[in-house]
């Protein structure tokens, strides 16, 4: 049995998600450390970060330290007409860290669903990703996008890559400002830029996101995209984390590898998203795959800024003797506090800043 209270908060959710992820037949993934170099500068959009530690091996390829688990995944599975490949993993990635800026290895944990995916496997991803947050604070937030509505909204505004580019970055940045300055450079009308601002500016709870988004989706398109986030919002209305849910469109994942829903997760006292995932269809095609594909990932380096709640005492016994103590009685007085359940520091002086419940003191 694990004693959680010697845990840190990363080690505490990894031991918790573990357990969550095998109730809903998710298996163990393991992988080597590194990867040939080449897989990650064929995907290098897909990375968090393009900067990456490379090594040549004694072949002479050149070799990289993973940054990244999914693309790993995909690249070692196969396409199985109906079936789906459900993996969880708990692995170390090598990549520059957001607060530091420097190379850190860095634990990941997530899942991956991949083959003949639907609507219940992305509610299912969507459900553990709010379980995988509340695993480690209640006091969390899921926001949920669509990315098809916003392909629809672009596609009607400009087939202007620059264009599109731009726009996709203020919307996350939730830059109404931008949006209109940039639709006057591209002489874009003020009717499509007003919805592109409206878009921008619908987040909250779901069914009122709903109602607010309806009238902006007249594309084909955009009324698919729409269909699923409704299907999604009908699995989730009902449930425990229905006041923890939001839609929000500014969740702009890179367009180029995903599609379809996409979410990042957010935990109070953490001021950037711990979570993200989505459906990556558009990777899996990339990388010469046929089937669908959802999963997510939780970056436990950013749990170090939650505060880990700290023991009143660092051990129970301090057990102290000198060289005219027997050892035969010192191992005795260890084994007795030990089986006691109580952890037990013998020494010869009391350490500097040791924090302890009882004092045994053998010295005669």
């Amino acid at each position: 049995m694990i004693d959680e209270n010697i845990l840190k908060s990363e080690e505490r959710a990894i031991y918790s998600l573990r357990s969550l992820y095998k109730k809903y037949g998710y298996m163990p993934f393991k992988m080597s450390k590194f990867e040939e170099y080449e897989l990650y500068v064929r995907n290098k959009d897909f990375l968090i970060s393009d900067r990456i530690i490379t090594f040549t091996d004694t072949n002479g390829k050149l070799l990289a330290l993973k940054p990244d688990v999914t693309l790993s995944i995909i690249k070692n599975g196969e396409d199985k007409p109906g079936i789906k490949q459900k993996v969880y993993y708990n692995e170390n990635v090598y990549r520059v860290s957001g607060s530091t800026h420097q190379f850190k290895e860095i634990m990941q944990t997530g899942l991956e669903c991949i083959g003949d995916i639907d609507s219940c496997d992305i509610y299912e991803a969507v459900w553990l990703a709010a379980q995988s947050l509340e695993t480690i604070s209640d006091d969390f937030v899921l926001e949920i996008s669509h990315l098809g509505i916003l392909t629809a909204l672009l596609n009607e505004t400009s087939d202007n890559s620059d264009f599109r580019r731009e726009i996709s970055h203020c919307i996350a940045e939730k830059n109404t400002h931008d949006i209109r300055r940039i639709c006057r450079d591209y002489d874009i009308s003020a009717e499509k830029t007003e919805r592109l601002c409206t878009f921008t500016g619908i987040y909250g709870e779901m069914n009122d996101v709903i109602n607010r988004l309806e009238p902006l989706c007249t594309a084909p398109e955009a009324q698919t995209a729409l269909g699923e986030l409704l299907t999604l919002y009908s699995l989730l209305d009902n449930t425990v984390y229905k006041q923890k849910i939001h839609f929000d469109f500014s969740i702009v994942n890179d367009m180029n590898y995903y599609n379809g829903i996409v979410f990042k997760g957010f935990l109070n006292g953490i001021c950037e998203g711990v979570l993200a995932g989505g459906t990556y269809d558009k990777l899996m095609r990339k990388m010469g795959r046929k089937s669908g594909a959802v999963g997510f990932a939780l970056y436990l380096d950013l749990l170090e800024d939650l505060k880990t709640p700290r023991n009143e005492f660092d051990i129970d016994v301090l057990l102290l003797y000198n060289n005219t103590t027997e050892s035969k009685t010192v191992l005795r007085c260890i084994q007795e506090q030990t089986e006691k359940g109580k952890s037990v520091s013998a020494q010869k002086a009391v350490p500097e800043k040791i924090r302890f419940r009882e004092l045994v003191d053998l010295r005669s």
